[in-house]
């Protein structure tokens, strides 16, 4: 992900300028020689405890990159830039800020009409303002982080790990790891339900399936390790074909193929998913058309099925939608 690179000078002397300005008024307000709220004089005891709560309010993170960063324990106001803030929801967790247009018309965006929106790429002003204790980070951008972590504490996140890593690694994060593990267990059951169920309504083991979909460019792409594959491709669920095997074994999240290769993509059954681009729309549209499309096994016994790409994202809340929705879409 490219970004419009900010000047950052203007905004770090107005850091310092904040901090020299707090530093004086404090200094203005308290009795020489008293740094603290005139009171009875601590006990050694409450002394030692309030210098354990202070050690503990904060740890050393290190993140997938390899930064090593001194964290909130229970972080309070965090800025979120990913494709998986539904994970943040699925641990209880509301972000102060995050990029709108990655939540736009997700299955919870009714769930973040709240959260304020700092944009992408990242506005560093407008992050500033928020007063983050946490920044949470997809991009790998080197500059980003800098700049970032001049503000506030940052680590860069991996929103392409597989859902249980992501979720344990958040859990770790947030200070939220009960919740993690709770989460993922109810999650696994009710996984295991929804296979269950698929197979008593006449899904056979083994069963392949396929993920296309378009984007602009005429561009067709075949889905791996991201969104709906992750929950098609799981161990009670469908098999890859051999050639997205390919895909998922290198641990990429889509391959671009050409039509002519498409028969070789396609499994037992196929899902679509409806892209957002009216270009795409229209590519849709000429691949349904295709003779190739046309002749292969999946569409001539109808077992073709389509969705909306916004919502087969691969975060925890709409992981969890798609275990209702996917019985739905193959019952059509």
């Amino acid at each position: 992900m490219k970004k419009a690179r900010q000047p950052f000078g203007a905004l770090c002397v107005l850091v310092l300028t904040t901090v020299l300005l707090l530093a004086c008024g404090n200094q203005a307000t308290q009795p020489a020689g008293n740094n603290s709220t005139p009171s009875t004089a601590p006990s050694p005891e409450a002394s030692a405890d309030s210098a354990g709560e202070a050690a503990a309010a904060t740890r050393s993170y290190t993140d997938y990159i390899g930064h090593t960063v001194e964290i909130p324990a229970a972080p309070q106001r965090i800025i979120f830039v990913g494709e998986t803030y539904g994970d943040l929801l699925a641990l209880g967790v509301q972000a102060t800020g995050t990029a709108k247009q990655m939540t736009a018309n997700q299955i919870y965006a009714d769930q973040v009409v709240g959260v304020e929106d700092v944009g992408f790429p990242i506005n560093l002003e407008k992050t500033l303002a928020l007063q983050p204790d946490l920044i949470i980070y997809a991009d790998t951008d080197e500059a980003d982080f800098e700049a970032l972590s001049k503000i506030a504490p940052t680590i860069i996140f991996n929103t392409f790990a597989p859902l249980e890593d992501r979720m344990l690694e958040l859990g770790i994060i947030l200070g939220k790891t009960p919740e993690a593990d709770t989460w993922l267990a109810q999650y696994k059951i009710k996984e295991a339900a929804m296979w269950t169920q698929l197979k008593a309504a006449g899904l056979k083991d083994g069963e392949t399936a396929s993920v296309f979909t378009y984007y602009p460019g005429d561009r067709l792409y075949v889905m791996a390790t991201t969104g709906l594959s992750q929950v098609l491709y799981e161990e009670n669920g469908f098999k890859p074909t051999a050639r997205i095997q390919e895909v998922l074994d290198a641990n990429n999240g889509f391959a671009e193929i050409s039509m002519e290769l498409l028969q070789e993509y396609a499994g037992d059954r196929i899902f679509i998913l409806n892209p957002v681009a009216d270009e795409a729309k229209v590519s849709t549209e000429e691949l349904l058309k295709n003779e190739i499309w046309k002749n292969l096994p999946a569409v001539k016994k109808g077992q073709v099925y389509f969705q909306d790409i916004e919502k087969t994202s691969a975060d925890a809340t709409t992981r969890e939608w798609l275990l209702q929705e996917l019985p739905n879409l193959l019952s059509k």
